[in-house]
């Protein structure tokens, strides 16, 4: 299962001439390149920008800096040469089937994701899977190197990619480096399970500057990079040495919560066609007097059980009915490859079913479980037509749902109940919060949500959507990569 662990990651084989300069002075490097086909005929293949926060906020700053994104295109076993889409030049990496199932859906979604959401599903450990994440975050990292000009700022997202900076670093040192680290960073407690845990953290420190969600995985990485690489932690600052034991360079770990494209969501929420589409869901729900809202993928960190469970003992209790009452979840497909994931559907789906057979009449329908992705606009008029947006999620690195859902209420109505374990509970405090293991305690949160008198409704809401206005996606990228540039001056001094 383990497997021996070296105090850091191996330096990669350079050669002793000068490293190769590319033409971009500004690189992102994810998992994913931001874009999806679009083809409704295999011989004539097109892309669309993929949807998202990251791509709109990242874009201007691409086309402002001769900006490149390194990225997989999404199809295994296919290698596409680089390429020029909407501003932007995107540089696949290649990824084989098998790469596809021992980096990305063994190592990085069934080694690593379960383990930083706090073992909600326990995580496996094989040796396979980190031999393959190795390998491809050394290949990521290259086409990165390749294709940077000198001096260049890369910056490296999310948990798919925490060798990069290290490998980078050898590669480029002349390189600015910063990292964002999308989901939760767990404990040393936690994070102590790992078998390669020195080496992840020893790839996390290749970067100058390391962003996390909250100020407690800000810590929690700190507190490990101090016990398992035994380095020298000043405030937010590792000091980290090479084998010589002489200072390399100095990595910062900050809090940087991410936020969601605030004006599109104002945008869309204002638009004539969405409004009356919200009308017509509650229409065809029969109008009933509340209409309650979860938007999930089907993760198991998103605690859609748990809500499910606090929703059918309140109809059981009598407390709501069928009539009055309807719930909406949209629980998006995720990683159905994945067994943990499979299972999950199946016992949502058992829970819905169970409820709907118990209160539903011919009428109108307890659940409504919609296993779909949806487009921001049809995601907008549900956001419009639900009067209770539940997020009950059991850990998450921020829930942008629920920002999105306070951005959309610009009449200051509705009512957000919010899991006080998501990133989101730091900003959103006037939401109604919740510990969702607490199943009593969730029942009457909701019932209190139902029954909120209009004028604290409005009041909660002025002061969530004031936050999430003054602090938008585009904010975050500003506000990251300002400090990797004053992060890179002080290291040059």
């Amino acid at each position: 299962m383990g497997a021996h662990v070296p105090e850091k990651l191996q330096p990669l084989e350079t050669s002793s001439q000068e490293p190769i300069h590319g033409a971009s002075e500004f690189l992102v490097v994810s998992n994913r390149l931001p874009i999806d086909r679009d083809s409704t005929d295999t011989a004539d293949v097109g892309w669309r920008r993929a949807p998202g926060g990251l791509v709109t906020a990242l874009a201007p700053v691409m086309a402002s800096r001769d900006g490149a994104w390194v990225g997989w295109h999404g199809a295994p076993d296919e290698i596409l040469e680089p390429f020029h889409h909407e501003g932007m030049d995107l540089i696949p990496v290649p990824l084989s089937s098998d790469e596809v199932e021992l980096y990305y859906e063994g190592f990085s979604n069934s080694t690593l994701w379960p383990l930083y959401h706090d073992v909600i599903a326990p995580p496996e450990f094989h040796r396979t899977w980190w031999d393959s994440y190795r390998k491809v975050n050394r290949r990521f990292a290259e086409a990165a190197a390749s294709a940077a000009a000198k001096n260049a700022t890369v910056w490296v997202q999310d948990y798919q990619l925490q060798l990069v900076p290290r490998y980078l670093r050898h590669l480029r040192p002349d390189l600015r480096i910063g990292f964002f680290n999308h989901i939760p960073f767990p404990p040393p407690e936690i994070f102590a399970q790992l078998p390669w845990r020195q080496a992840i953290i020893d790839g996390l420190l290749g970067a100058d500057l390391i962003g996390f969600q909250r100020p407690n995985d800000t810590a929690n990485f700190l507190r490990s990079a101090r016990r398992f690489l035994g380095a020298s932690v000043k405030a937010q600052q590792v000091h980290v040495k090479e084998r010589d034991d002489s200072i390399s360079h100095i990595a910062r770990a900050e809090p940087f919560p991410i936020s969601i494209d605030v004006g599109r969501i104002q945008e869309l929420a204002a638009r004539p066609d969405i409004i009356a589409r919200s009308k017509q869901i509650r229409e065809d729900l029969g109008n009933p007097k509340t209409i309650l809202l979860g938007v999930d993928r089907l993760d198991y960190t998103k605690g859609i059980t748990h809500r499910l469970k606090a929703y059918g003992e309140l109809l059981d209790d009598g407390v709501i009915t069928v009539e009055d009452a309807a719930l909406i979840q949209v629980a998006s497909p995720s990683r159905e490859r994945v067994e943990t994931y499979r299972q999950l559907r199946e016992e949502v789906e058992g829970m819905v079913g169970r409820i709907n057979g118990q209160f539903d009449t011919i009428q109108n329908t307890a659940v409504r479980y919609l296993h779909h992705n949806y487009p921001v606009e049809e995601m907008v008029a549900l956001y419009l037509a639900a009067d209770v947006m539940l997020v009950t999620a059991l850990r998450d690195g921020m829930n942008l749902v629920a920002k999105e859902y306070v951005a959309a209420r610009s009449d200051n109505t509705g009512a957000l109940v919010l899991s006080e374990f998501t990133g989101a509970a730091d900003q959103l405090k006037q939401a109604l919060l919740i510990n969702p293991h607490d199943i009593d305690g969730l029942k009457a949160t909701i019932a209190h949500a139902i029954t909120l008198p209009k004028a604290e409704s409005a009041r909660r809401m002025r002061a969530m959507r004031k936050q999430i206005l003054s602090h938008d996606v585009q904010r975050w990228s500003e506000d990251f990569l300002l400090a990797l540039q004053n992060e890179a001056v002080r290291d040059d001094r």
